[in-house]
């Protein structure tokens, strides 16, 4: 694992954290690529029609068809527009999805940076975000772009507490905010913590789809009230930066899930001896197989559920999820103290 913290900074620790970063930038486009690709078909099979089938075999060309779209389309800013803030927008809610990946751990040694407090870099970056959607809401000049960045900007400080409560039970039980330590202290128990800490998963699950915007907590950008929410009037490349946020946070944020909850690399059942030689399986390969699933949940609630009214969304997690996820927390503590 390459830590660029502690590597004195010369002309190749600068070179190989460059290649590093291209690396990293192009595995998420990857999977943004191929995660809306696969997001499209499953929600066809849910809705009994085929998704993509024409570009490329099996469709699989669509998406790359689509971005090579949006980057040919020209780029509009409304005359009224504050174009400063209209310009910078994108990029502030971009970049923080993008950096949150170097502190995720895929395995014991496949990593961009090992710091002691991942999880707090994490969350204190990933907050960044709602100024990008606040600010592109607010510099378009449009009621519709206002409201949806006003809806993002509540919605996202609203779900960020439970969200953080509900990892601090995580981090009590493991005594570190390092990602990796969390996976290691799993192996040690033998148990992944999504069993111990079952309440503050199911809080952490919900919060991080609202986190995200996507369905059905997805009001920021409810197009049977607000068109497009706060990227109404953004078009061309800056329409796909925020299209592209959306799906980077999927990917940290199914990472970080595994890494918290669900034993990062480590093979399943290790505590049943019979079950030993799933150790021999790569942990990349576990870590990847825990992702798939956890990304398919997304598309799957997406097809399914029904997007949720103002007032319920901003009402649960109030009066729901933040009650839940202090009493876990207390819970955790005093077993802690007590075991």
């Amino acid at each position: 694992m390459f830590n660029w913290l502690h590597a004195p900074m010369t002309a190749g620790t600068f070179i190989t954290m460059t290649l590093l970063a291209v690396l990293l930038l192009v595995i998420v486009l990857v999977f943004v690529t191929y995660a809306i690709y696969f997001e499209r078909k499953v929600i066809g099979w849910i809705q009994l029609r085929h998704g993509p089938t024409e570009h490329g075999p099996l469709g699989l060309l669509q998406t790359p068809a689509d971005v090579l779209k949006l980057l040919l389309k020209e780029d509009i800013i409304p005359k009224l527009a504050d174009k400063p803030l209209f310009i910078l927008a994108p990029v502030l809610a971009f970049v923080p999805s993008f950096t949150v990946v170097a502190v995720i751990p895929f395995t014991d040694a496949i990593g961009f940076t090992d710091t002691n407090v991942g999880l707090l870099i994490y969350v204190a970056l990933s907050g960044i975000t709602i100024l990008g959607t606040l600010l592109g809401g607010w510099a378009s000049n449009n009621k519709y772009s206002l409201l949806g960045g006003m809806r993002s900007a509540a919605q996202m400080i609203s779900y960020e507490i439970p969200l953080i409560l509900s990892a601090m039970g995580v981090i009590v039980m493991a005594g570190s905010m390092n990602l990796r330590e969390i996976v290691e202290f799993q192996g040690q128990m033998g148990v992944w913590f999504v069993v111990p800490q079952i309440v503050g998963f199911l809080v952490f699950l919900i919060a991080a789809n609202a986190e995200m915007n996507r369905s059905p907590f997805d009001l920021p950008e409810a197009e049977s009230e607000l068109v497009a929410g706060y990227h109404t009037e953004y078009s061309g490349f800056r329409f796909a930066i925020f299209m592209l946020t959306e799906y980077v946070y999927m990917f940290a944020m199914s990472s970080l899930i595994v890494v918290l909850f669900l034993g990062g690399w480590l093979p399943p059942l290790q505590w049943i001896p019979g079950l030993a030689f799933l150790k021999a399986i790569p942990g990349i390969v576990w870590f990847a197989l825990k992702f798939v699933v956890v990304v398919f949940y997304w598309l799957w609630l997406r097809g399914t559920m029904p997007r949720f009214r103002t007032e319920t969304l901003m009402n649960f997690a109030w009066k729901v999820l933040l009650p839940v996820s202090l009493l876990n927390l207390v819970a955790t503590a005093v077993i802690k103290a007590l075991v």
